[in-house]
């Protein structure tokens, strides 16, 4: 009884462990990106040895992936105003909290592959939902733009920290994006005519 109160204690022990150096990864991917953080580093932070950051996670190639590893935005279908606000509503769920996950792909995108592959997927997938309601000529022009202006916003916040967006609320942020977004996401045939 006593052997299997230690070996839960000692699993326990090791779940924490594993759990505090990916979140240590984290952190670490996300301020300096994939070229910059090391091992030693993510190791020293974790208060554990190199050795076993390898043992946990094999690589830091690994490591990245697992630390990197988001939970997809929810589905974005219906009509086009219905499309407008739930990639609102994922918007103000990126601003509202700093997502380290998502901040150590977009650090690292642009000088890692495994980076840059998984931010293009994430927008492809969300393209292609988008564009299902969409019937205009020009829906994968339009898809695009919503993805750009989603990363543009999380990196301008998050990464950038550009002079008023930095400090603005999300509320603020997406009351001024959505008349943007709705265009966007209708079809010209639905877009009100221009005032004479």
């Amino acid at each position: 009884m006593v052997d299997s109160a230690h070996r839960t204690s000692r699993a326990d022990q090791r779940r924490q462990t594993e759990a505090r150096i990916l979140a240590v990864a984290r952190q670490v991917f996300s301020e300096y990106g994939y070229d910059r953080a090391t091992i030693r580093a993510i190791a020293s932070k974790a208060k554990v040895n190199p050795g076993l950051v390898i043992h946990y996670y094999g690589s830091k190639e690994r490591l990245f992936a697992e630390a990197t590893r988001t939970t997809p935005d929810e589905p974005i279908a219906g009509p086009p105003d219905q499309v407008a606000e739930q990639l609102l509503a994922a918007l103000h769920a990126k601003l509202t909290e700093e997502p380290t996950a998502t901040l150590a792909m977009l650090r690292s995108m642009l000088t890692h592959p495994e980076a840059a592959h998984g931010v293009r997927e994430a927008l492809r997938h969300q393209q292609r939902q988008i564009s299902l309601g969409l019937s205009a000529d020009d829906a994968l022009l339009r898809t695009a733009l919503t993805g750009a202006i989603t990363l543009g916003v999380v990196v301008g916040r998050h990464l950038l920290q550009l002079d008023g967006l930095r400090d603005a609320s999300p509320e603020q942020i997406t009351d001024l994006l959505r008349p943007c977004l709705e265009s966007l996401t209708r079809s010209p045939a639905e877009e009100p005519s221009a005032e004479r």
